[in-house]
């Protein structure tokens, strides 16, 4: 599946590139759909950036992959609760009123993230909001040895309508106009 951050190195490398980047204008615009104190599950809490914002507002359950990160978030932040958790399987018997990535479930194929869609609507309570970002685009390609899969609105859309009312659809800037795209959909 190309890169994983398992080590220390691979760990440090990936929080340096990260620097300057959170996902801060994304967690506004989720305060418009979810209250304060809800039970929130970050997939691929990465260096934790995001999740000390989420955890500003939101009960957070951080998650990740990579044994790296998570030795590196229990440490950097021994009060949060962080568990190891697969995007695509999502295999635990919690329940969340929210479930949030930021530039994350875009590492799976199509039929992985159908099955993560689908595990997203089996854990969160009724009426529960997903807040994902995605990279804007088509097809897909091995970046600096991870694998993205580049989605467009009506695609995204299509997939978690099953599942999903949409509640949101944002465009915004990472690195060029438009490159990135915020997707809010609340469980049918």
């Amino acid at each position: 599946m190309g890169r994983q951050y398992h080590t220390k190195k691979s760990v440090q490398e990936y929080i340096k590139m990260a620097e300057g980047h959170d996902g801060s204008q994304l967690i506004t615009r989720l305060k418009d759909f979810l209250p304060a104190g809800s039970h929130v599950l970050e997939i691929g809490s990465g260096p934790g950036k995001d999740w000390k914002l989420l955890q500003e507002d939101y009960q957070v359950t951080g998650s990740d992959n990579s044994k790296g990160f998570l030795r590196h978030l229990r440490k950097t932040y021994p009060e949060g609760v962080f568990i190891e958790l697969d995007a695509a399987s999502l295999k635990t018997n919690d329940q969340f009123d929210c479930i949030y990535s930021n530039k994350v479930l875009h590492h799976l194929g199509d039929d992985a993230l159908i099955h993560s869609i689908r595990r997203q609507y089996e854990l969160l309570h009724p009426g529960g909001i997903v807040c994902h970002s995605f990279w804007y685009g088509q097809d897909s390609e091995y970046y600096n040895d991870m694998f993205v899969n580049y989605h467009s609105d009506e695609g995204i859309r299509e997939l978690f309508g099953e599942y999903f009312d949409h509640k949101l659809f944002h465009y915004y800037e990472e690195f060029e106009k438009a490159d990135s795209f915020l997707y809010i959909g609340q469980r049918k």
